[in-house]
């Protein structure tokens, strides 16, 4: 029997338990936001705390022998034609964690475009994995990475053949994406699977105009975030897993050894929702969303000739992306003088207007199907408003930014191994030459600088103290000025002087 995606587990199983009246001798202990703080009530509404129940012994019985999360899941997969779908309520952050286990054991290697988000890397140094890092394909007219080639993945594995897949991060936060036929190829050709970090695409299967996504593309494990694109909660998380080449015992088995053991019952609300929308409307849905894309794109471009949208011409092509999506409505800034950082402040200060990204010269402006006349009407006046009054915020701060071969450091110690051993704060200006032991990652949009095992370069350095005079976020540092950084020493942790 054909699935029927007018259903809604999670929420019909929701409906059901109030329905019932059933009263809860279990957490959580506010029972029906009867407990909770009238001020949190006031704030939050009733509804929050009606749909936090117990998926165990609340939304199903204590052996959920209703498979209300099952069958949930299984209709998430159809939805986007995967064989396989995983619920979790943690974010992509654990989901990218979870995918990287069942493919790689500690001290094996996995091949890894160096342009992943810090979750990959945090998942590095849980795991023990060895990364083979793979590097993306620098536009240097306009100082972004896109996802690193098909061929350069074949040529990683052709140098590290005993690796047990690959990771691939697409689409990048600015709307590009790789080549992902002609990567899971690669991997296929040697039996090995190919990981997609596809946090951003979780819109990609339900409209033909959007670019290809993971799973339909060949990919053996893709995890998205159905709170970026999507109309889900945060920390709404999906793994879909096709193929023979991983099991999917194994992926329920990591996802359940880092999750929590107390998931949100409206997160799941919220993925199950999500997928049903999407699959009776998400082409009409997303078709609006496009076509306002193009007339807000339009009406950026009339503002003023140095408010540059960049389109799929300046996206994509040979050593660029392979892919576009246009709702993420990107703004370079260069010509104008003036810093994303500066513009994305300014903006939420004068018109309360919230930036997806911004960064040394662009912003980025998120668009969805929940978007409409009235909020694309307030971002245009808005930008208007910047433009007239961008000698405000001129002089920009000059940011150094290295070339590709100044920005790749050498990795000299797995990033497990230095984020571990023993280590000491240091002086920045002494870090040159050192080994980091924490990772250094410019947020948004979340790609690390530095990781933890590789020796500090004084461009690098550079770059990071030059973006925070000029407004850079650097949040997971323990010194997030970067006054000193934290390194490791190598004298206790291998009994060896380090060199003068």
């Amino acid at each position: 029997m054909a699935p029927d995606h007018r259903e809604a587990p999670v929420l019909d199983a929701l409906r059901r338990y109030h329905e019932a009246g059933e009263i809860a001798f279990t957490p959580p202990g506010h029972k029906q936001a009867r407990g909770a703080d009238p001020a949190v009530r006031e704030v939050l509404g009733d509804a929050v705390f009606l749909g936090d129940v117990l998926a165990s012994g609340g939304l199903d019985d204590r052996t959920t022998s209703g498979r209300v999360l099952e069958r949930a899941q299984e209709l998430m997969a159809d939805a986007v034609h995967a064989e396989h779908t995983f619920f979790t309520t943690c974010g992509s952050s654990l989901s990218v964690k979870a995918a990287m286990l069942a493919v790689a054991h500690p001290h094996e290697k996995l091949l890894i475009g160096r342009d992943v988000h810090l979750s990959v890397v945090s998942g590095l140094i849980l795991a023990g994995i060895r990364p083979i890092w793979v590097e993306p394909q620098w536009d240097a007219d306009r100082h972004l990475a896109h996802a690193p080639s098909a061929a350069a993945y074949e040529k990683a594995f052709a140098e590290h053949p005993d690796a047990r897949g690959a990771l691939v991060t697409s689409p990048t936060p600015y709307g590009t994406s790789a080549d992902l036929r002609g990567i899971a190829e690669v991997c296929h050709a040697r039996r090995r699977p190919l990981i997609v970090d596809e946090a951003w695409g979780a819109h990609l299967p339900f409209h033909p105009d959007l670019p290809t996504w993971a799973m339909d593309a060949g990919a053996d494990l893709c995890v998205t975030s159905i709170h970026k694109m999507g109309s889900g909660l945060e920390q709404g998380s999906v793994i879909h897993l096709s193929g023979n080449l991983v099991d999917p015992a194994v992926v329920r088995s990591r996802a359940e050894l880092l999750g929590t053991t107390s998931p949100s019952t409206l997160i799941y609300a919220g993925l199950d929702g999500w997928r049903r929308q999407m699959a009776l409307n998400g082409r009409a849905l997303l078709g609006g969303a496009l076509a306002r894309a193009a007339d807000v794109r339009s009406e950026i471009a009339r503002i003023h000739p140095d408010l540059h949208v960049n389109d799929e011409q300046d996206f994509c092509g040979p050593g660029k992306g392979h892919g576009f999506d246009p709702l993420p409505v990107t703004m370079d800034l260069y010509r104008l003088g003036i810093t994303g950082y500066d513009a994305a402040d300014w903006l939420r200060r004068n018109h309360r207007i919230d930036i997806h990204l911004g960064d040394h010269r662009r912003i980025s402006a998120l668009l969805t199907h929940a978007d409409d006349e009235q909020t694309t009407g307030a971002l245009l006046t808005a930008l208007e408003d910047l433009v007239r009054r961008a000698d405000e915020l001129r002089p920009a701060p000059e940011v150094y930014i290295p070339s590709p071969d100044e920005l790749r450091m050498e990795q000299v110690v797995p990033p497990r191994d230095a984020y571990f051993g023993r280590v000491e704060d240091v002086p920045v200006s002494q870090a040159v030459g050192r080994v980091a032991a924490e990772m250094l990652t410019p947020y948004p949009p979340g790609i690390p600088a530095a990781l933890p095992g590789e020796r500090l370069t004084e461009l690098v350095l550079r770059y990071l103290r030059t973006g925070l005079a000029s407004g850079m976020n650097l949040p997971d540092p323990a010194d997030p000025e970067l006054r000193t950084i934290r390194v490791l020493d190598e004298e206790a942790s291998t009994g060896k002087r380090r060199p003068i």
